[in-house]
């Protein structure tokens, strides 16, 4: 991570734009406020708004496709918690990974990286679109990215869980968060509503 990405990330986590997961196992998680809503392009070209997810539990996380660094961990990491979901994955539990790199990445892009995690696309959507829009949408969820002279992108990254009603509970910094809370806290999400 460069210099610049660090400093940026201490003061977001010094400003508070989002809370860390800091509930106990018998504690509900935390309401931080409305999730951002937004509209963008599927890997199928389909026009998806977070709206539309309403009554499903949803983890959001930012990527991009030609990365080599944390993406293809935090990537993998997802894809393995889609597997121990069963069968609440796609019913009751949505992932949605957006782009910070929506110039390269392109719904065509977007699929073929899909493929290579073997998404199941039924619970699962890449999001590209506008750049300005896609970079307000980041910026509205604490993600700050920058293009470098390589063609790569700087980013934090930040997963974000959504309840069935559209609020924001938690937030996880990097890649590396334990896979196991991670699909403990979305089912307690679930589990919510009951």
């Amino acid at each position: 991570m460069s210099r610049w990405l660090a400093q940026i990330v201490i003061l977001v986590l010094l400003a508070g734009s989002g809370q860390a997961h800091d509930a106990t196992h018998n504690q509900r998680l935390p309401t931080i406020g409305a999730a951002p809503d937004f509209t963008l392009t599927s890997q199928g070209r389909a026009s998806v708004s977070l709206r539309e997810f309403r009554g499903r539990v949803v983890a959001i996380t930012f990527i991009f496709a030609s990365c080599t660094d944390v993406c293809p961990m935090l990537t993998d990491n997802m894809a393995r918690v889609k597997d121990a979901l069963g069968p609440v994955f796609g019913s009751q539990i949505s992932f949605v990974s957006i782009t910070v790199d929506p110039e390269r990445d392109t719904p065509e892009v977007l699929k073929q990286y899909a493929q290579n995690f073997d998404a199941d696309v039924d619970g699962w959507v890449f999001l590209t679109g506008d750049p300005a829009m896609v970079h307000e949408i980041g910026r509205k969820y604490g993600v700050i990215a920058m293009k470098k002279a390589n063609g790569d992108v700087d980013h934090t990254l930040l997963t974000s869980l959504v309840d069935r009603d559209g609020n924001l509970r938690v937030q996880y910094m990097g890649a590396s968060f334990d896979p196991e809370e991670f699909r403990s806290d979305l089912l307690s999400l679930v589990d919510e509503s009951r």
